[in-house]
């Protein structure tokens, strides 16, 4: 399985000493809006689609990304004619770009998958304990036709998607809707992005007891946290994950995985002329915020670009200021 590291609130690398100047920091924080941070979904956001007891497909769907099933055992994948891996961690098939994993398959895929459950169900416990709302009851749970800003959405009953729903936001924008009832979306209607907002920024947190149903040629954006099932009827869509604390049931549908949000990370560091110019792998197009200190506890923002490009370079030229310097980056 990937690391994902990377995925956690704060991480501090020290990347090593500049010679009479500088140390950098990187800094890693995932995207994210005033105030609201994306669900830390740990190792189960590895996968499009996670369940506990079962995956299901009518032939023939078109899932994108590896999907899993524990605590019950690889013949509750059916429908996607698996063929197990020589190595006996995985399985493949022709309705599959990824690997399919079971909790019966060779070491180390059920300790992968027992950790992977568990941070499924830690991250559906961290969205529905958010508090302060921004939202709350918005119309009493029929948001179709309605343009969203991004934030916190708190629900004591269902939602119901009876027409197009809109995102609008930009690519640093979250989305966390809190549902305590089930959630359905209308044949054919879709849930739209718009000004830059990313699926990989969106979770759907849905208590209730039936689940989820995405209805025929519906197309759907986001993370779905179930506690229960998650149906997708014929032909429906979905950008985002799957992860249901019961079963996962498909019909010709298309998944598609959306990774989350890979943290800046520095590169090469160079001094010259008392200024120290250093290197970082970005998104294109996300803000990042640039910040020095000479403690590691007062930060001082030397600039907060826009990179079109990656990797990104950037001079400070007011290092000679200080015998020892840090450096962090973040979004946003």
């Amino acid at each position: 399985m990937k690391n994902t590291s990377a995925n956690r609130n704060e991480i501090f690398n020290v990347r090593g000493w500049i010679p009479g100047l500088a140390a950098a920091v990187m800094f890693l924080q995932p995207v994210a809006n005033a105030g609201r941070a994306p669900v830390n979904l740990g190792t189960s956001g590895d996968y499009v689609i996670l369940a506990k007891s079962g995956i299901s497909t009518v032939p023939t769907s078109i899932v994108t990304g590896d999907l899993g099933v524990s605590p019950i055992d690889g013949t509750a994948i059916t429908g996607f004619s698996l063929i197990l891996d020589s190595s006996g961690q995985f399985s493949t098939s022709s309705q599959l770009t990824g690997k399919a994993y079971a909790a019966n398959y060779a070491s180390p895929t059920p300790v992968n998958l027992t950790t992977a459950v568990g941070d499924m169900q830690t991250a559906y416990t961290d969205a529905a304990g958010l508090t302060l709302p921004d939202y709350t009851e918005l119309g009493s749970g029929y948001i179709g036709g309605m343009t969203l800003a991004s934030g916190l959405y708190k629900w004591s009953s269902g939602v119901t998607i009876s027409t197009d729903v809109t995102l609008s936001g930009s690519p640093n924008d979250v989305w966390i809707f809190q549902i305590a009832g089930n959630l359905s979306i209308a044949t054919s209607t879709s849930v739209l992005l718009s000004g830059g907002a990313q699926a990989r920024n969106i979770f759907w947190q849905v208590a209730g007891g039936v689940g989820v149903d995405l209805g025929s040629y519906s197309q759907f954006e986001g993370t779905i946290l179930a506690e229960a099932g998650i149906v997708l009827d014929t032909s429906a869509s979905i950008n985002g994950r799957l992860l249901a604390q019961t079963a996962v049931t498909l019909d010709a549908n298309t998944v598609t995985f959306a990774p989350a949000l890979a943290s800046p990370s520095f590169g090469s560091i160079t001094v010259a002329n008392g200024s120290a110019t250093f290197v970082i792998t970005n998104t294109p197009g996300l803000v990042l915020t640039l910040q020095t200190s000479t403690n590691l506890v007062d930060w001082t923002t030397l600039a907060a670009p826009t990179p079109t490009v990656s990797p990104y370079s950037y001079t400070d030229s007011t290092s000679s200021h200080a015998t020892m310097r840090f450096y962090r980056a973040f979004y946003p």
